[in-house]
């Protein structure tokens, strides 16, 4: 498998001296091509700022991360722009639709800028949006559909650039247990249909499930990692007994 995904002794830490936090400590691991690997850990293990370190949003204070062989600490502000819109995409707990905007065109919006023939538009349009449940919403508009719907729409539009990787940062954290099993499902389609990298944070255990490996965060260093085999029923169940051993967490939803 190729790895899509390196990261090498990456830190990072906030203040200065006496000041000084130690969020991430020297972390290394890698993704390959086509994995949908989730992140867990106590809260303030630093799940968050791994995820935000990773996907360009935030640098970290030492290390490397290389996504498909692109050290993308040493790009220029413009060029981390670029490669972020053309190469990432993001799934967040609050969405971040644009309410002016039907469903059609805020799945479209990282498209407007690449010039792109409207067939192909089209085409990817309706490609992930057949994935994800969600043709027949296309001309409606944010205030008209339900939360769950809402992720879904995210879900498309992070979809639609054929990123390298998707970061999802508790993405059902705001969905009801229905709406967040429907999301996952459609979240796994997308793993298995699209080979969509997937890299998700979570402190859900349930939700975790649905992932093919788990990196478990304590202190800022990864702990241990769980990788899935046998049924999804099973790998449920020993999150759960690595999250009681790494201490928080609970069995918010169950099967």
């Amino acid at each position: 498998m190729k790895k899509i995904l390196e990261v090498n002794h990456l830190s990072k830490s906030y203040g200065y001296r006496n000041n000084k936090v130690q969020i991430l400590n020297n972390i290394s691991f890698s993704v390959d091509r086509g994995e949908f690997i989730g992140i867990m850990g106590p809260s303030g293990a630093g799940k968050s700022t791994l995820l935000n370190t990773i996907s360009t949003i935030d640098l970290p204070t030492t290390g490397t991360v290389r996504i498909d062989g692109k050290d993308i600490l040493k790009m220029r502000d413009n060029e981390i722009s670029d490669f972020r819109r053309k190469k990432l995409g993001f799934i967040f707990q609050n969405f971040n639709l644009m309410d002016t905007l039907n469903v059609k065109d805020n799945i479209l919006l990282p498209l407007a800028v690449d010039r792109l023939s409207l067939p192909e538009m089209e085409q990817r349009l309706h490609h992930v949006a057949s994935i994800l449940g969600i043709d027949l919403l296309l001309n409606a508009y944010p205030s008209d559909i339900s939360v769950g719907q809402k992720q879904r729409v995210a879900a498309a539009r992070a979809l639609i650039t054929k990123p390298d990787i998707i970061f999802a940062d508790e993405p059902t954290g705001s969905l009801d247990s229905k709406s967040a099993a429907e999301l996952l499902q459609y979240m796994t389609n997308m793993n298995l249909q699209d080979d969509a990298t997937i890299m998700m944070v979570t402190h859900d255990p349930y939700t975790a499930s649905y992932c093919n490996r788990i990196l478990f965060i304590k202190d800022g260093v990864i702990f241990s990692e769980v990788v899935r085999q046998g049924s999804r029923k099973e790998f449920f169940n020993r999150v759960i007994d690595m999250q009681a051993t790494i201490g928080g967490g609970g069995r918010a939803n169950d099967f």
